[in-house]
């Protein structure tokens, strides 16, 4: 197992709570690289893939653009422009309320339903192999501590 200090390459001892910040970036960093390529061989981002499954949760009812963005893992995300993009591929359909113009409703189409079909096994497999270290006792606690640390 790698510590931190030999991935970046220092003989200097990392304060307790930068090592921890760095710990967790790094690792976010490489969580998006190992599930990157499976996305990019269905030629889509993480940031479609999340609007995607944000979507699909919505069990057919319509989600405008600020639910969207709410749900968001990456809030910093361009929603609008990766809607546009996901319509593009025929992903996600938008409509305008006729009663209200500046009410705009966003679905998934069923060719976007069928992509996340195909790609959900191997997102599975990913994020198997990701967490294949730990225990699920580790995993849960793992889960516990970074949600008491955004706390």
């Amino acid at each position: 197992m790698k510590q931190l200090e030999d991935i970046l390459k220092t003989s200097q001892p990392i304060p307790l709570n930068r090592k921890t910040v760095l710990n967790i970036a790094y690792s976010a960093i490489w969580i998006k690289e190992m599930t990157h390529p499976v996305l990019k061989s269905f030629d889509i981002s993480n940031e479609q893939f999340n609007v995607l499954r944000i979507l699909r949760g919505k069990k057919g009812s319509p989600a405008n653009l600020q639910d969207i963005q709410d749900r968001m893992i990456n809030k910093m995300s361009n929603t609008t422009r990766l809607v546009d993009k996901l319509i593009l591929k025929g992903y996600v359909e938008r409509f305008t309320c006729e009663k209200n113009r500046r009410k705009v409703d966003i679905f998934i189409t069923e060719s976007g339903l069928k992509l996340l079909h195909d790609i959900d096994p191997k997102i599975d497999k990913a994020e198997d192999n990701i967490t294949s270290n730990l225990s699920v006792e580790e995993l849960e606690n793992l889960n516990y501590l970074l949600t008491k640390l955004r706390s």
